[in-house]
Formats: C-alpha cells, sequence, structure tokens
C-alpha cells in the first residue's frame, strides 16, 4: 500500500510513476500460449486482492530484471506459482512451489526479458488459480552476452552465497530474509561466442530446492528466462535451524548442493 501511496504523490507532481503504472496490456501471444501454459483449465481470476507483482517499466538491464511477488492477502495459501513471459521464446520462465514457511509470499527473482512483453504470474490456492502481472519494456534480454569468460564462468559454476538480513520495521517478529545466490552462466542457447560467434548450446539451472533443516521452504523448475547467475531473495518463517539447504540441478546433469549458516549480514 505504501508503493500506491507514492504513486500517488509522483503523479500529483508531475513526476515519473515507477512500477505501479505498468498493469498488463493486451496480448496476443497470451491468447495464443494460455491453453498450453494453463493446461487446458478454466482461465485463472484476477489476483489483484491476492497478490501484486512488481516489475521495472523500463528495465534497466534486459538480461536481469527483477520481480518481486508480495502476498497481500495474508489468510490465503498460495501453493504454487507459474511465472510467464509472454514474448520469451520459452515464455514459462519458472513453475515454483511453497512450503509454509514461505507464507504470506514475499519474494523477488530476476528474469531476462526479450522483448516488451507482459510479465506475468498465476498463482494457485486451494480455491483456483489468480493471475497478476506488469509490462515490461525490454529487449534483447535472451540473447544478451555473458558478463563473464565462458572458461571462468563454468570454472566458478554451481558456487553459493547466502545472504541473511537484520529485521526491518516491516517484518513481523519470527520472520526472516534471506538471498540465495548461486554461479552459473545460465546460457540460453540465443547467446554467441563473442570470439567465434558461434550459439553458445543452452546450459541452465533447470531444479531447484531450497530447505531449512528437513523443511523444504521453495522449489523451481526453470527455463532459459531465470537470469544468469539466479539469485532469489525471499522472507520465511525461521524455524530456528542454523543453516539454509540449496540444492540445485542443471540440464546437465551438474548437481551442486550445499548448507549455508544463516549468518546476518545486514
Amino acid at each position: 500500500m505504501k508503493a500506491l501511496h507514492l504513486a500517488a504523490i509522483l503523479a500529483s507532481l508531475g513526476l515519473p510513476v515507477q512500477a505501479q503504472d505498468n498493469p498488463m496490456t493486451e496480448s496476443e501471444s497470451w491468447e495464443m500460449i494460455s491453453e498450453a501454459v494453463l493446461g487446458g483449465t478454466t482461465a485463472p481470476a484476477d489476483g489483484a486482492a491476492l497478490f501484486e507483482v512488481d516489475a521495472p517499466y523500463r528495465a534497466h538491464e534486459a538480461a536481469t530484471v527483477p520481480i518481486e511477488i508480495r502476498q497481500v492477502d495474508d489468510a490465503a495459501v498460495i501453493e504454487r506459482a507459474t511465472i510467464v513471459i509472454d514474448e520469451n521464446p520459452a515464455p514459462v520462465a519458472a513453475e515454483m512451489t511453497f512450503g509454509p514457511a514461505m507464507l504470506p509470499l514475499d519474494m523477488e527473482l530476476r528474469v531476462r526479458v526479450n522483448q516488451y512483453s507482459n510479465v506475468r504470474v498465476i498463482a494457485e490456492t486451494a480455491d483456483g488459480a489468480y493471475m497478476n502481472g506488469r509490462f515490461v519494456k525490454a529487449s534483447g534480454g535472451c540473447s544478451a552476452p555473458a558478463t563473464r569468460d565462458p572458461e571462468l564462468a563454468l570454472a566458478a559454476m554451481g558456487r553459493m552465497q547466502l545472504r541473511s538480513f537484520d529485521a526491518t520495521a516491516d517484518l513481523p517478529e519470527g520472520r526472516s530474509e534471506a538471498q540465495v545466490m548461486i554461479r552459473h552462466p545460465n546460457y540460453s542457447g540465443l547467446q554467441r561466442d563473442q570470439i567465434t560467434h558461434l550459439f553458445i548450446p543452452a546450459h541452465f539451472i533447470d531444479e531447484l530446492t531450497v530447505w531449512q533443516g528437513d523443511e523444504m521452504l521453495f522449489t523451481m523448475t526453470g527455463g532459459i528466462s531465470i537470469s544468469e547467475n539466479p539469485a532469489f531473495r525471499f522472507r520465511y518463517d525461521d524455524n530456528g535451524s542454523p543453516d539454509l539447504r540449496i540444492r540445485a540441478k542443471d540440464t546437465e546433469g551438474n548437481v551442486f548442493e550445499q548448507s549455508l549458516p544463516k549468518s546476518v549480514e545486514s
């Protein structure tokens, strides 16, 4: 709600309004892919009363566009979510499941956006599916060159980092906030080697699970639209376990698993 108040203030001053003023637009692509994405089920209901989606109207970096999903109806139980980028070559960016400790859901991840597109989130509860999203102006995200030399990227592949953050004023007691980062080039298959100019084969993390102790926090089945060096920032109910355990698998069959301490940074 603070964001909505800020948008109103900016509008009254004649200043540019940020992500809150970029609702989804009509999309022929969604009309073509929706049946496949939804599996032939009933179209999802308007999710505005259940959760918000924040994304920049104009992305500074098309290959690392931040998407935040923030639940506004705390009583609802969001079990799963699918992130869809209408105009991307592979529109389904990620399918996620959530454990009870992740609710109410407050999560951010980074995606590639290949051209001006709706970025939509379809959340599933026991009562049905709900959809919300934003329209993002970005281009070239899926073919943008990798930020590191391929040899260096592969040498660092699988390294993980966990950042834990001090409680903030809006973080209820018992809730914690963390960010999981995984080194991986997440090649989309649409990028070219800067020396040979040949396409680099697709090679990305397609499965991810995060636990605290033996309790599952969330899982992700990902595609080429998840950014290089995937990062997930999220809030969760802390069960007292000293570590978070992360397990990732990529499309080459490599498995990376590590337990990281919940040491607070800031």
